[in-house]
């Protein structure tokens, strides 16, 4: 590809805001009900108010966090709208007159965090139901137990989270019933009901729900079924030195690649503490001048190596390790099968130490 024409340094990554808008855009058609994206931890490392300002043009119920302080930076950026948070609040004083103050609308599943809420209070707030997952929330057939506490102080709204909603298992039609089962032994219905995760999202045909909660899908990461969203996240890395290297040399540490032919090696200025998996060393690939080349030796700290036999190279040039250039495309779903790892922990891995320019 071309060269940036502004210096981002030895690697930056891009992120295409309207990409993220038309990803989430397909979801809430197919879902046919308003969308709560899920801008939490950053925005999966994106950017959580780049993103909420570009959204905002789909008129979104709301916007997902699973901390007070996600929420008070979206609302220190100005954004008015919905603010929930999906992680289930503490028990404390201070939290509670954290979230009011910030006009952040809580979850709880316990009876003590209920109660505190109802004391310093009151307001809307989130019922968080467990069908399965056993991480957070009130089981769905325990929820009689905090029928003093539902009754004193009705929730404004109701939500369960899918564990599997990527395989057809079954799973996730068995976590619908026992949320609704969940549903039918409250004091008072909520509300606003909400389940499908972006992997459901895809799955169903649409919702039943009051809204849909998307995540990983609308920042280019698939989750399942032929709906294939549009790479929003670009890994750039320039071409930092270039080596001739000999038949029977290595490359990088411990050796674990030797040339078996002259080869012209390409440095890449990205490595592990750029967000590149180390995993990827002899397995990944960078695309430079629209052309696929493979990663070659362990990566370092710094520097990815790339193999550009054949291939016109200078210092200065820029290569993707993650998206588009030309025709050929690294999507993120690709770099986390080849590193071992979830398409997420390749994500929020890219907030650290690299530069993000909005395009």
């Amino acid at each position: 590809m071309q060269l940036h024409p502004a210096d981002h340094g030895r690697a930056w990554i891009e992120i295409d805001l309207e990409a993220v808008t038309r990803n989430a855009r397909a979801l809430s058609m197919r879902a046919r009900v308003p969308l709560l994206p899920m801008v939490k931890d950053d925005a999966y490392g994106l950017g959580a108010v780049p993103v909420a300002r570009a959204l905002e043009a789909l008129d979104p119920w709301g916007y997902g966090v699973v901390t007070v302080a996600e929420g008070e930076e979206l609302r220190g950026a100005g954004i008015g709208r919905r603010v929930l948070m999906t992680c289930p609040a503490e028990a404390n004083a201070r939290t509670m007159h954290a979230l009011r103050a910030a006009g952040i609308t809580p979850s709880f599943g316990e009876p003590k965090a209920i109660r505190m809420w109802m004391m310093t209070g009151g307001g809307d707030w989130h019922l968080s139901v467990d069908t399965g997952m056993n991480y957070a929330g009130v089981r769905w057939d325990e929820v009689d137990t905090l029928a003093g506490e539902l009754g004193a102080c009705p929730p404004s709204g109701a939500f369960t989270h899918f564990h599997s909603a990527e395989l057809d298992d079954g799973s996730m039609e068995v976590q619908a019933q026992r949320f609704r089962d969940a549903l039918d032994v409250l004091p008072t219905r909520p509300q606003v009901l909400h389940v499908e995760n972006s992997a459901a999202i895809v799955r169903a045909a649409s919702s039943e729900w009051t809204f849909v909660r998307p995540g990983a899908f609308i920042y280019g990461v698939a989750r399942g079924g032929t709906m294939l969203p549009e790479p929003a996240v670009h890994l750039r890395a320039r071409v930092v030195d270039i080596h001739d290297v000999p038949a029977g040399e290595s490359v990088s540490y411990d050796a674990t690649w030797t040339a078996t032919r002259p080869s012209r090696i390409a440095t890449l200025g990205a490595g592990y503490a750029t967000g590149c998996r180390r995993a990827l060393g002899n397995k990944g690939s960078a695309i430079l001048h629209g052309r696929r080349v493979p990663v070659v030796g362990a990566l370092t700290m710094n520097f990815t190596m790339v193999d550009v036999t054949g291939l016109a190279c200078e210092r200065g040039d820029v290569a993707t390790l993650i998206g588009a250039d030309g025709d050929e495309l690294i999507v993120v779903n690709d770099v986390a099968a080849a590193s071992g790892l979830s398409p997420y922990e390749i994500l929020t891995a890219l907030r650290s130490g690299v530069p993000r320019v909005y395009v």
